[in-house]
């Protein structure tokens, strides 16, 4: 069965469209209106989604998501629990690509087969660990890859033409580069110094590019989609969300955030 990250590309690629890859964090604002955000993402022009894992000390993120995460973990959900959402997400969604993003403590406990086995019985089709650099992914490639989900991988604008090289031999699904230097939420993302980065990437690898990290709106969005794959969008959707009274208010919040946004970026394709 192929994975539902490669079909969704093609499908993308063959309407000449971007993927829309949003973030949130898995238990925020409430753990009970997580599956019912994610399906609102999907009704609002998400085609896949990226949903964080909770980790105490996220070192790549920003205030917001570290702030939601730590909301989450507050409310008990644990990288088990996380794979429970996922779950019951997939008994109304059979499509929609899941990536988890995260860290390695948490699947270090879970055991790498045990993890692997229990994602892929969930419905996730890969998984972003933001603190494993290839050299230390073998042992997770491996059970990930035995239960058919991916390794996504992070490609940032310090690495070396030496070290892309090896990230595409390890990476499947597609890549994520990350805008800039620095961590999530910033505001510094500049889309024209991105056409000559992603260039020099697509050299080593076939797979499709998403870019991620200072995406805030319609505009940037669709700037990006204009050159990449894909566009991830996350720390402004978490600021979307915060202060909502109930699973129908945050449902409303990333349905109004994300469907310009959509919009935004299949204009950009005209």
């Amino acid at each position: 069965m192929s994975n539902r990250i490669d079909l969704r590309f093609r499908a993308l690629g063959a309407a000449g469209r971007a993927a829309l890859i949003p973030f949130v964090t898995a238990g925020y604002p409430d753990p009970q209106w997580t599956v019912a955000i994610m399906r609102a993402l999907v009704q609002a022009g998400a085609d896949v989604l990226e949903l964080g894992v909770p980790f105490s000390d996220p070192s790549a993120d920003g205030p917001v998501i570290q702030a939601a995460s730590e909301q989450a973990i507050a409310h008990g959900v644990s990288l088990r629990r996380v794979l429970e959402l996922v779950g019951r997400f997939r008994e109304e969604d059979g499509a929609t690509p899941v990536v988890l993003m995260g860290y390695m403590n948490p699947v270090e406990r879970y055991g790498y087969a045990n993890f692997a086995r229990d994602a892929a019985a969930a419905g996730v089709d890969g998984v972003l660990m933001v603190d494993c650099p290839p050299e230390e992914m073998h042992d997770l490639r491996g059970s990930l890859e035995a239960a058919g989900v991916y390794p996504i991988c992070l490609v940032a604008p310090t690495t070396t033409d030496v070290r892309m090289a090896a990230i595409a031999r390890v990476a499947q699904g597609y890549l994520y580069y990350v805008s800039f230097k620095g961590i999530t939420g910033a505001n510094r993302l500049d889309a024209s110094s991105l056409a000559a980065p992603l260039q020099r990437l697509r050299r080593y690898s076939g797979l499709p590019l998403a870019v991620g990290f200072g995406i805030k709106g319609q505009q940037s969005a669709a700037a990006v989609a204009r050159v990449a794959d894909g566009v991830v969008i996350g720390s402004a959707l978490i600021e979307a969300l915060a202060g909502a009274e109930s699973s129908a208010d945050a449902c409303a919040r990333v349905s109004a955030f994300l469907a310009p946004i959509r919009t935004a970026m299949d204009n950009s394709a005209l």
